[in-house]
């Protein structure tokens, strides 16, 4: 049977860069939100104490979540300069996809298009530099919004975001469950900016 802060750590762990609050935690668990701070704080120093980890919690506006360590942060650096390790996946490129066509938008949303959980392809978007955050929504939860970089347009050799292929012309309910859609226009663009550089 799972421990109580083993409960607390996987929840953060799959929220990702969105992190939770103290009532979320609460909620999720049925702990008490004193008992879900001295849990979390319990995480925090297991974190701290032990040199063989990688991982600290942040509390950042009232929303905790997992992130590596800065002692690490060269080794990570590593990982994504390596473009053999980092080749974007079709679950990352369907997600920073719906980003470049529906930005700004909120992880949340992501989801409901994918019918999936992101957060984790958006943290890898993130330290990649293709995406970055726009800020946050003025609503409950305070959801982080996400939107494409300069980056992104370099790294896609695209002029600006007018350049991606337009969608096509279907009903809007069928356009925002259908992420399938946004990465085979994508996709396109990608295909077509290859040729170019082929035939220089």
């Amino acid at each position: 049977m799972a421990s109580n802060i083993q409960k607390i750590e996987a929840l953060l762990f799959v929220s990702g860069e969105d992190g939770l609050s103290l009532a979320d935690i609460a909620e999720m668990t049925g702990f008490m939100k004193p008992a879900v701070t001295t849990m979390l704080d319990n995480l925090a120093n297991k974190y701290e104490k032990d040199p063989d980890s990688a991982l600290t919690v942040l509390n950042f506006g009232h929303r905790y979540r997992l992130a590596t360590k800065a002692e690490v942060a060269t080794v990570i650096k590593n990982y994504f300069d390596a473009p053999q390790l980092t080749k974007l996946s079709p679950a990352s490129l369907e997600v920073l996809a719906i980003v470049a066509y529906k930005q700004p938008i909120t992880r949340l949303e992501i989801d409901e298009i994918r019918g999936v959980q992101s957060g984790s392809m958006l943290q890898k978007l993130t330290i990649r530099n293709l995406i970055s955050e726009a800020g946050r929504l003025d609503e409950p939860g305070r959801p982080i919004i996400y939107q494409t970089t300069d980056y992104f347009l370099d790294y896609f050799g695209l002029t600006n975001l007018q350049s991606l292929p337009a969608l096509p012309n279907i009903q809007s309910d069928n356009l925002n469950n259908n992420g399938d859609l946004y990465l085979k226009q994508f996709n396109e663009k990608l295909h077509e900016n290859e040729a170019k550089s082929d035939g220089k």
